[in-house]
């Protein structure tokens, strides 16, 4: 083969590549784009779960680019089957060096089919609470309430005790306040029953329970256990721990804080 054949090939497999390397960016942006308008018109269709379907669609890109990438080396001339028997016969070496990323992974296939929480639910799970914005194959993303991004492995959260504070309709409140044994135990009862009355967010059915729970140390323990809707939870308890602490104070209602009386006997 003389310079000039040489030359020849040498430009023609540049240009193959150059074309290669344009129709794989090309092709990646077209099945990212067109996957992504699919995926927000079908979700927002009430009758669709949006969990199952952005995990589907996820699937989905990945096996189109795939198929990108095995079409581009075919047309580039590379022996496909060649690449395959190579993909198989280092299939345990990487089995074994990717056990958790395949835990994970059924983790993700686990969750999918038995369905804890779904995106938009408020869970607690590994140390973390947040609201579930995103259920990948592998792993799950949470953001805190804080704004903070958390990204926990399928495999843990498919095997690990989790705790779902949206999959009820409902959540039951408890408050505890303790007051001196030198108040009215009725008067702070009806004072913080009329607290939690006359709060919209708190619900009538399940009626709110307001009850002395224990005798402490330090003063009598009275317990409050209203109702409210799942997503009202937070506002409600803050607004509640702002009316009747006022309308104790109002009321003469005593709050102690820990002390120790020291008594001196003289022989």
């Amino acid at each position: 083969m003389n310079v000039s054949e040489i030359l020849t090939s040498i430009i023609s497999i540049g240009i193959r590549m150059a074309i290669a390397v344009f129709l794989l960016f090309f092709a990646f942006r077209l099945i990212n784009v067109i996957a992504k308008k699919l995926e927000e018109r079908l979700c927002h269709r009430a009758d669709l779960d949006k969990t199952v379907f952005s995990a589907i669609f996820y699937g989905v890109r990945a096996f189109l680019k795939i198929l990108v990438v095995l079409s581009l080396v075919a047309y580039l001339g590379i022996d496909v089957s060649g690449i395959t028997a190579l993909i198989a016969s280092l299939g345990v070496g990487v089995g074994l060096a990717v056990n958790g990323a395949l835990s994970n992974l059924a983790g993700g296939v686990l969750l999918l089919i038995t369905r804890p929480f779904k995106i938009d639910d408020f869970i607690e799970a590994e140390g973390f609470s947040g609201t579930v914005e995103d259920i990948r194959v592998t792993f799950t993303r949470l953001r805190t309430p804080d704004n903070k991004v958390v990204y926990i492995p399928n495999g843990r959260l498919s095997a690990d005790t989790l705790i779902n504070f949206s999959e009820k309709p409902i959540r039951r409140l408890d408050l505890s306040f303790i007051i001196s044994y030198d108040s009215s135990t009725d008067l702070a009862i009806n004072a913080i029953t009329d607290a939690i009355s006359e709060n919209p967010l708190s619900l009538d059915d399940p009626e709110p329970n307001v009850k002395i729970s224990e005798y402490k140390n330090s003063g009598i323990e009275i317990i409050a256990r209203p109702w409210v809707l799942s997503e009202n939870y937070w506002q409600l308890k803050f607004e509640l721990l702002e009316s009747i602490g006022k309308r104790l104070k109002e009321n003469g209602i005593v709050i102690p804080y820990n002390q120790i009386d020291v008594h001196i006997k003289e022989k």
